[in-house]
């Protein structure tokens, strides 16, 4: 049986996670995080399968559930810092760059689990322009999964939800766009298994128009 192609989704408003959706910095997170698994005991590879989308002090806290808060703040603080310094291996992800093109003209926010610090260091290292409106680390008080992110950057935007479409490659990612009552265009290969409302191995496979009455159109490329 013939693969059915999935329908395009329209939006007014785009909402962009960042790491793993435009830019590719597993590389980094991979070193930073192993680093303080070996610090507390924990296996690497288990805990890399839970650090993707939130920040940091909440993945701490999903691994150490008992450890204190104020701990994972400052375990945290340290993380940032050497993120923040370590940019080897930033890089976009494919197609990136003519998306940031693309939708330019267009209503959209990147909502991030980084600081905006971090966000400027690796959207700088991967060479794509910082949306002017931006949602970082500091401006929620919830991590993903919570959906505050979302929220907050469609109303800085001025629409509601149901006309936002989130994209996102993580699982909190994607369940803090459903949980906003937001589309999902799922980007790489983590977000194949979260069953977004639109997937794309990466951005080279998106086709982004521009309707005359502002209407977004987002379409998967075979």
């Amino acid at each position: 049986m013939a693969a059915t192609t999935p329908a395009p989704l329209t939006a007014r408003a785009l909402l962009l996670d960042m790491d793993g959706t435009l830019v590719n910095s597993d590389a980094v997170v991979e070193r930073c995080w192993r680093r303080w698994a070996d610090r507390q005991g924990l296996d690497g590879d288990e805990v890399l399968k839970v650090v993707h989308g939130r920040q940091g002090y909440a993945t701490m806290a999903v691994l150490l559930p008992d450890r204190p808060m104020e701990q994972n703040h400052a375990d945290n603080r340290v993380m940032l810092a050497e993120e923040t310094a370590d940019l080897d291996g930033v890089v976009p992800v494919a197609g990136a760059r003519a998306f940031m093109d693309a939708i330019a003209g267009l209503p959209h926010a990147l909502v991030t689990s980084a600081d905006a610090t971090l966000a400027a260091a690796r959207m700088g290292a991967a060479g794509l322009r910082m949306p002017e409106t931006r949602i970082t680390a500091e401006c929620v008080g919830a991590s993903k999964p919570d959906p505050e992110g979302f929220l907050k950057g469609a109303a800085e935007l001025g629409f509601t939800p149901a006309e936002c479409v989130v994209f996102e490659d993580s699982e909190a990612g994607i369940q803090a766009g459903r949980a906003a009552g937001m589309r999902i265009v799922g980007v790489g290969p983590r977000a194949a298994a979260f069953a977004p409302d639109l997937y794309v191995p990466d951005l080279t496979r998106l086709r982004v128009e521009a309707g005359a009455d502002g209407t977004i159109t987002l379409t998967a490329l075979p």
